[in-house]
């Protein structure tokens, strides 16, 4: 009668292994992005704008600190970068609050915003994890006309930061 031992004893650990899994440390799912005013991942997941596998994970866009890609560099999601694409442009005065959404809330050395590779803000992080949103907002006061604006979530404790990008009409 061993065997009804070994079964509890395997039932036992094939019923907390997902538990496991889901509570190892630096594991994560998914990541953060601005959802408001839509960013180009935010419009491939509500289907405003036809894409690729970024639909389906628009937090997702990670990739080495200091790029100026709107797909941080990752090439599963390149469709991020072809301003032809018909990304929807949102009007915008020379104001903008910005609203990011986190799956998975990183420690955060910072944000940066660009505007055609001009830096026009950076928020401070204070390597504390942020709330499920955040919102910034950025002072467009020098540019006007069509922008596409680029936001960067610096990550404190990794080499790697998130990428989403903003099509806006200021004015």
């Amino acid at each position: 009668m061993a065997t009804k031992p070994r079964i509890r004893t395997f039932a036992a650990g094939a019923a907390l292994a997902p538990l496991l899994v889901l509570a190892a440390p630096g594991v994560a799912s998914a990541h953060g992005y601005i959802d408001s005013p839509p960013s180009r991942q935010a419009q491939c997941a509500q289907g405003i704008v036809d894409c690729g596998e970024i639909k389906y994970e628009p937090q997702s866009v990670e990739g080495p600190k200091g790029l100026t890609s709107c797909s941080g560099g990752n090439a599963r999601f390149a469709e991020l970068d072809d301003d032809a694409k018909g990304w929807r442009v949102t009007t915008v005065g020379t104001r903008v609050t910005f609203t990011w959404t986190f799956t998975a809330r990183h420690r955060t050395s910072n944000w940066e915003y660009y505007v055609g590779g001009t830096r026009v803000a950076v928020v401070d992080g204070g390597g504390q994890q942020p709330a499920e949103t955040v919102s910034h907002t950025v002072d467009l006061g020098g540019f006007v006309g069509q922008q596409k604006l680029l936001a960067v979530w610096n990550i404190a404790d990794t080499a790697n930061a998130f990428y989403s990008c903003v099509d806006l009409a200021v004015g």
